[in-house]
């Protein structure tokens, strides 16, 4: 993923945030067993816990021969993306069609060490982690290897453990642009208002405050 440097993330704290707030869903690529056809991409829902990523998939997923014995994985997510026509990144006092359009988005991947996890307590730890970040509320039935519902159907899955070896964060919201022009694209954003726009706005305002005029911002680093 081609990372500018105003694009890149601002610290550990700020993806991890990011993260949080997402609805952590990703993307899963494996290495295909047959180096002559396309890697497996499973779309998952996964918890980060720690520096761990951690889900479960059906037992009948065709990706687990594969992860069995990948040495490395990538998880990929974005969010908050917008399109940005050309008309709203023209130079101030150009014609609007001298602007060129773009795309904003946030964007993580994750290289990963991968673990399949087969062992019934284990299934039940990352089952337990992950109704803990998704249903906080509580309100499900006990979990354990010998309750039910959800005892009986260990047999049906199987984990997966991801340590994280490495991450790459990308902000892209034209941050390398003056604020005027940052100030003006979240006013449309927010106008516009479809898809996307409002987590696109939030996050370009948010990198807006925290890093202001962009060449001040890498000279004081």
């Amino acid at each position: 993923m081609l990372i500018r440097p105003w694009d890149a993330t601002l610290g550990e704290s700020e993806w991890r945030e990011w993260i949080a707030e997402s609805g952590h869903f990703g993307v899963l690529a494996v290495n295909n067993l047959d180096p002559a056809s396309a890697p497996v991409l499973v779309p998952t829902h996964f918890t980060v816990a720690g520096d761990e990523i951690v889900m479960h998939l059906a037992k009948a997923n065709p990706v687990w021969p594969h992860l069995e014995v990948a040495a490395e994985v990538r998880m990929a997510i974005f969010g908050d993306y917008a399109y940005i026509p050309s008309y709203w990144r023209a130079k101030a006092g150009g014609p609007d069609e001298d602007g060129v359009p773009t795309s904003y988005y946030a964007a993580l991947q994750f290289t990963c060490r991968p673990t399949v996890v087969d062992d019934p307590q284990g299934k039940v730890e990352i089952l337990a982690a992950q109704l803990g970040a998704f249903q906080p509320e509580g309100r499900h039935a006990e979990l354990g290897v010998d309750s039910e519902p959800y005892g009986k159907m260990l047999p049906g899955i199987r984990g997966a453990r991801l340590e994280i070896l490495g991450v790459d964060a990308k902000f892209k919201y034209d941050d390398h642009n003056p604020v005027e022009h940052r100030e003006r694209v979240i006013g449309r954003l927010q106008e516009r208002g479809s898809g996307l726009d409002a987590g696109a706005a939030r996050q370009q305002r948010r990198r807006l405050e925290e890093i202001g005029d962009w060449k001040e911002f890498r000279n004081q680093e």
